[in-house]
């Protein structure tokens, strides 16, 4: 989503106001470098909305940018490089806000709505190609709407256990879940299930681990981490407790992913009013 800087800062403030009552308990860093490694992303890629670091081609992140660009990926080296831009076929980019990659699978979500008039949502399923691949063509659509209406969302997360759809929420007073739930339809509209509210609103992005025992959901001055602790489902285990991670903030911070080696997590910008974009990582200690 595109804003300007002085309505980021009013967000940020809001998102503060609003949830440093509730999230006093929780305010406890996990172990991770505060200090991340800040590498320059050349070219510059404009407006990043999603990421996810690909599991089978190692050093390599999946970034794509939001509504009115290209419909394209880029791969970007953890060099910070853009070694490739490739295309996909047969879609438009509404609205792209989060990407996510499970087994070999990505899932590209086109579900913001700044103005909450959209009656359908899609997410499009492919495989993950590979650097060498131009264009990418065989794409499954999921489509779905809100039992309640209207929703503008700009991050979401894919259960690598069960393959549920957890979409969240970032307009509303506190961001909500909502369910899609496997399986879900390819054909016709699915209805997407409430499953409860985070204590806190405007959330960006969301990431999820390999092994989908952690979830990293952000908003824009903060990054929140969660933990499985038995063996409840992604739904349940967001509904808990949650700790904050280190974060350095960016000028319109809209993605984050874990690395796909488990040692440590990324974040990326959209250029915003910055003079260069900066791909940032941090390292578990």
């Amino acid at each position: 989503m595109k804003i300007n800087v002085c309505l980021y800062f009013i967000l940020v403030l809001q998102v503060w106001l609003s949830s440093c009552s509730k999230l006093e308990d929780n305010l406890t860093e996990e172990i991770a470098d505060p200090e991340p490694m800040k590498i320059a992303v050349t070219p510059m890629i404009q407006e990043t909305s999603g990421m996810a670091d690909s599991k089978s081609y190692s050093g390599y992140i999946w970034v794509h940018e939001d509504s009115g660009n290209p419909t394209q990926l880029f791969l970007l080296e953890h060099s910070g490089r853009v070694f490739r831009t490739i295309f996909i076929e047969g879609v438009k980019n509404r609205d792209w806000e989060d990407m996510a990659l499970v087994g070999d699978q990505l899932y590209l979500a086109d579900i913001g709505d700044n103005s909450k008039t959209v009656q359908e949502y899609t997410i499009y399923q492919f495989k993950e190609p590979s650097p060498s691949t131009d264009t990418v063509k065989n794409i499954t659509p999921i489509r779905f709407r809100y039992p309640d209406g209207s929703h503008d969302a700009e991050a979401f997360l894919v259960d690598p256990k069960t393959k549920d759809i957890l979409l969240l929420t970032k307009q509303d007073s506190l961001s909500a879940i909502y369910k899609l739930s496997y399986p879900y339809s390819t054909t016709s509209t699915n209805v997407a299930e409430l499953v409860g509210n985070l204590p806190y609103p405007f959330v960006v992005s969301a990431a999820i681990s390999r092994d989908g025992k952690e979830a990293i959901v952000k908003t824009y001055s903060a990054l929140y981490h969660y933990r499985q602790k038995t063996n409840e489902p992604l739904a349940e285990f967001l509904l808990k407790d949650f700790k904050t991670l280190p974060y350095r903030i960016e000028p319109q911070g809209e993605a984050v992913t874990f690395a796909a080696a488990d040692s440590g997590y990324f974040t990326l910008s959209e250029k915003g009013m910055a003079a260069a974009v900066s791909l940032y990582f941090y390292k578990w200690e």
